[in-house]
C-alpha cells in the first residue's frame, strides 16, 4: 500500500521536489562535519590542482605585474579557474562581456591574455565607465537585473563567446542575467558567475535546480543502449563548481544521444 502510494505521488513534480530536499539536506551537513579519512599528505605522485594549470599562469603573472593604472580585484584563486576554461579561446577570435566594470583594470587584461583577436565588451551600472571605452573595449550602461537591457544588448552584440558575471553580486541579478545571456552564447562558449558567496545563496539553489537536469534520463530501448537527450543536454556540456564560482560550458555541437556501450565478449551471468 506504502509502496503504491510513493508511485502515486512521484508522479507529480512538486512531491519529487520536496522528497529530494531531504538529500540536499544530507549532502549539505556531510559538507559541514568533511574531514579527510587520511589526514597526512597526499600521496607522492598524484597532481594537485595547482601542477595541471600550466605555470606561469598569463593571467595571475598579468595582475601580479599591475603596481599603479587602472584597478583590478580578483581572489586569486580565480586566475587558475580562468585559465582552465579559457585557454582554449588564446589567439582566437572571441568575443567576451564581462559585468562589472569599475576601475577598468581588467578589461586590458582580457585584451593581453587573448591576444588581437579579442573583443572586449565591459557592462556597468556607472556612467563613468564609458571612460574605459578604447580600442577593442566598448563599454554599455545598464542594469544586468533588467531584462529589457538585454534584449538590446543582444542587438548590439549578437555573437558573444564568453560571459563573466562580476557585476552586483545579488542572486536576482545572477539569476536574471544567467537566463538572458547562456542561451545566446555560441556553440562552445563559456559561462563564469563569480562571486557566489554564503552557505544558503539562492543563486546557488537556483543552479543546482539547473545542474540537476542534466541527470535526465529518457531511455530508448530499454535499459543499456542509449538516451534521447533534451534541449538542456544538447546544449550543455558541463557545469563546474569552485568556491565562488560557477562555470558553464556550452557543447561545440549538439549532442542527440547519450549512448550506453558494451564492449567484449565475457560477462558476468547477472550481467
Amino acid at each position: 500500500m506504502i509502496n503504491a502510494l510513493r508511485r502515486l505521488l512521484n508522479r507529480f513534480e512538486i512531491y519529487r521536489i520536496l522528497r529530494a530536499g531531504q538529500w540536499t539536506a544530507r549532502g549539505a551537513h556531510r559538507a559541514d562535519v568533511w574531514k579527510d579519512v587520511l589526514e597526512e599528505a597526499p600521496v607522492a605522485g598524484l597532481p594537485t590542482t595547482a601542477a595541471i594549470i600550466p605555470s606561469p599562469n598569463p593571467l595571475r603573472t598579468y595582475f601580479d605585474g599591475i603596481t599603479r593604472g587602472k584597478g583590478i580585484w580578483k581572489w586569486t584563486h580565480y586566475f587558475d579557474i580562468y585559465h582552465r576554461h579559457f585557454q582554449k579561446f588564446i589567439g582566437r577570435e572571441v568575443n567576451i562581456v564581462e559585468i562589472g566594470v569599475y576601475s577598468g583594470g581588467s578589461l586590458g587584461m582580457w585584451k593581453t591574455y587573448f591576444g588581437t583577436g579579442c573583443q572586449v565588451y565591459g557592462i556597468d551600472i556607472n556612467e563613468a565607465c564609458k571612460a574605459y571605452e578604447s580600442d577593442k573595449i566598448k563599454i554599455f550602461i545598464g542594469d544586468q537585473g533588467d531584462r529589457g537591457f538585454w534584449q538590446n544588448f543582444r542587438r548590439a552584440v549578437p555573437v558573444i563567446d564568453i560571459l563573466i558575471d562580476d557585476g552586483g553580486h545579488l542572486p536576482e541579478q545572477q539569476i536574471v542575467t544567467l537566463e538572458e545571456t547562456l542561451p545566446y552564447l555560441r556553440a562552445g562558449g563559456v559561462y563564469v558567475c563569480e562571486d557566489i558567496h554564503g552557505v544558503h545563496n539562492r543563486f546557488s539553489n537556483y543552479l543546482a535546480g539547473f545542474a540537476d537536469r542534466l541527470n535526465a534520463c529518457a531511455l530508448k530501448g530499454g535499459p543499456g543502449s542509449s538516451a534521447t537527450t533534451s534541449a538542456l543536454q544538447r546544449a550543455i556540456s558541463s557545469i563546474h563548481l569552485y568556491p565562488f564560482v560557477a562555470v558553464i560550458e556550452k557543447s561545440c555541437t549538439p549532442v542527440e544521444e547519450l549512448a550506453s556501450v558494451k564492449h567484449g565478449t565475457e560477462w558476468q551471468p547477472f550481467l
